[in-house]
């Protein structure tokens, strides 16, 4: 083993490799070319000055975690965790990694592949959203439980609330990422670049696309709408009814949001004081609507 000569620099473990450190025992030799990217993996992979660092490390120290891959039915791999060991042992010119192959069904590669990469210092708000969402679904697929209940209102937990629980995020916060998988890149890159606040981009979830467009098209133009801008436009006007114009009129401050019609609400509690319980919607809403009609012709006689 060579010895440190003074002053010699000495290289770290790359962080990458500290982050998820499975046991090792199984550890096999694969070949890179054998070794294909997890379908849809929402972790960006970046020659950037991280990856310099690693690729540096990977030259001088090797692999010190094996990934994690699963064998396919025509004897290939597919990356479960180490995509970005994988590059860089690319780049730095290797052969074989080791790995450790597991039998995972797609759900749980899935939530294992979220699980091992949540663990990096820093995730864009796409990366999270796209994640959860993966993660989500796999969940639902699954049926995790779902009769836990809240000790504090003693509801039962939705698969949002026990996916918050995992990555430390709330219920609401969980349900604001999985609305980001509902934007144009457009709009998802210019919230991963923090120039539209995400609960904003939320908000921008809701429209089409083609209205999404008008927006991404009106922030370059513009501005950055304001979240109770669009939510007012939303509510406010029919999406079906919104062309680009008005929509910059809108957001311009040119043309007024109509209110929103108001509503009569009838409860039922209320309603069965003047109907048999048995008696079905429909049958209600008949009476209701001919005695209005008595009504308006005995005042259209008074007039």
């Amino acid at each position: 083993m060579a010895n440190n000569r003074p002053g010699q620099k000495i290289k770290m473990t790359s962080i990458d490799e500290l982050l998820c450190v499975p046991d090792s025992s199984g550890t096999t030799e694969i070949a890179i070319r054998d070794i294909y990217p997890f379908e849809n993996h929402p972790f960006k992979v970046l020659d950037d000055e991280k990856m310099d660092e690693l690729v540096d490390s990977i030259k001088e120290n090797g692999i010190l975690t094996p990934v994690i891959v699963r064998k396919d039915r025509d004897d290939l791999y597919e990356m479960i965790s180490g995509h970005r060991r994988l590059h860089a042992a690319k780049i730095a010119g290797l052969e074989t990694l080791p790995a450790i192959i597991k039998e995972m069904n797609d759900d749980q590669a899935i939530i294992y592949m979220v699980d091992s990469n949540l663990q990096r210092e820093e995730l864009l708000p796409s990366e999270k959203a796209f994640s959860y969402r993966m993660k989500y679904d796999a969940m639902k697929r699954q049926e995790y439980r779902s009769d836990l209940t809240s000790a504090q209102n003693g509801r039962k937990l939705e698969t949002a609330d026990i996916l918050g629980k995992q990555v430390g995020e709330s219920r609401n916060q969980v349900k604001r990422y999985l609305r980001l998988t509902e934007l144009i890149q457009e709009l998802l890159d210019l919230v991963d670049e923090k120039r539209i606040p995400i609960i904003v981009g939320v908000e921008m979830s809701f429209f089409t696309n083609k209205i999404q467009g008008w927006i991404h098209e009106y922030c370059l133009d513009v501005r950055i709408p304001k979240w109770n801008e669009l939510a007012e436009l939303r509510s406010g006007v029919p999406q079906k009814d919104i062309t680009k114009e008005n929509l910059y009129e809108y957001l311009n401050g040119k043309k007024n949001v109509p209110d929103a019609p108001e509503k009569i609400v009838f409860t039922k509690r209320k309603l069965n004081q003047y109907f048999p319980k048995y008696m079905s919607t429909p049958e209600r809403e008949r009476i209701i609507i001919s005695l209005l009609e008595k009504w308006k012709e005995q005042q259209d006689n008074k007039n």
